[in-house]
């Protein structure tokens, strides 16, 4: 199809500035759904038979019936009755279009609640650690005591601080009873990011004296490529199918006798932290498979 891509979320956002530009390079058409522009923004649905419509930002105007295929990345739209009303009927628009979609919402769902998604994890056969959400201190304690390490995170979507639990904090358990909070047992090892990419794989490899290296601060990151070992490649595709995810960013930590861990699959992955800045594979990789408008089931590693 030689329609446009559908960009939807804000020109300020990175990793949707750094596929407009890929996107540019390859020449490929576009139009983006800018939320930053809610104002200016209308739209029309027709579900008589095969989703049809339309979506116009300003003076421009995208048939949606024309669309190769679309990259969701929108942000809260709680500003405002017509900004939401916009979100909600472009959401669902995604839902029913048969349109390649990076990602539809409804398959952004299992990382709302990070022990639900951790179930799934587990079933798709990877290593999860041992985890547990509650309120109560003593049981915070046994669990404590039997791991003797242990780190605390957010069990929601919303982004936290991972960081690890010390008897420094223990005055904070007071406030356990009215705050349920997700304790994890402390996993050693080596942190790896990979990106699925429609079949294309990428990893880096996190040097990272942190808890948390999203956030090392004085303690330090370094990134580097990284070949993911080939008996792990259809795994990892595996994981994000078995999710509905065409794009993901999979957290895995090895521990030193060589077991893989999965903290968790990002289905919204801000791959810019990972991308160079100057080749942008990843943000490349993302505008090829916009372009093309499908994932090719022969397609190597």
């Amino acid at each position: 199809m030689s329609g446009p891509v559908l960009l939807w979320g804000s020109p300020l956002d990175l990793p949707i500035a750094s596929v407009c530009t890929a996107l540019s390079r390859l020449g490929t058409p576009m139009f983006l759904v800018d939320q930053t522009r809610a104002e200016e923004t209308s739209i029309g649905i027709e579900l008589d038979g095969a989703p049809t419509g339309w979506v116009q930002v300003g003076d421009q105007r995208c048939e949606l019936d024309r669309i190769r295929s679309a990259y969701a990345r929108p942000q809260d739209s709680a500003r405002n009755e017509h900004a939401a009303a916009i979100d909600e009927a472009l959401g669902c628009w995604l839902e029913m279009t048969p349109a390649l979609v990076v990602n539809r919402l409804s398959t952004m769902g299992s990382n709302s609640s990070k022990p639900y998604q951790a179930a799934l994890i587990a079933q798709a056969g990877f290593a999860v650690p041992d985890t547990l959400v509650t309120n109560d201190a003593d049981a915070l304690h046994r669990f404590w005591k039997r791991h003797g390490n242990v780190i605390y995170k957010s069990c929601s979507g919303v982004r936290s601080i991972v960081s690890r639990l010390s008897a420094d904090e223990a005055d904070r358990l007071a406030h356990l009873p009215t705050c349920p909070t997700q304790f994890q047992e402390y996993v050693p090892g080596t942190d790896y990011r990979v990106h699925v990419i429609g079949n294309e794989i990428h990893g880096h490899a996190i040097d990272s004296d942190a808890d948390d290296y999203r956030y090392a601060g004085a303690a330090g990151v370094r990134l580097r490529r990284w070949q993911v070992p080939d008996d792990l490649v259809p795994r990892l595709r595996a994981l994000a199918a078995s999710l509905g995810l065409v794009m993901a960013g999979i957290d895995l930590r090895r521990k030193p006798q060589g077991e893989w861990v999965c903290f968790e699959v990002n289905p919204s992955p801000g791959f810019t932290f990972y991308d160079d800045e100057d080749e942008a594979p990843l943000a490349r990789a993302t505008a090829r498979l916009l372009s093309e408008g499908c994932v090719e089931t022969d397609s190597g590693a």
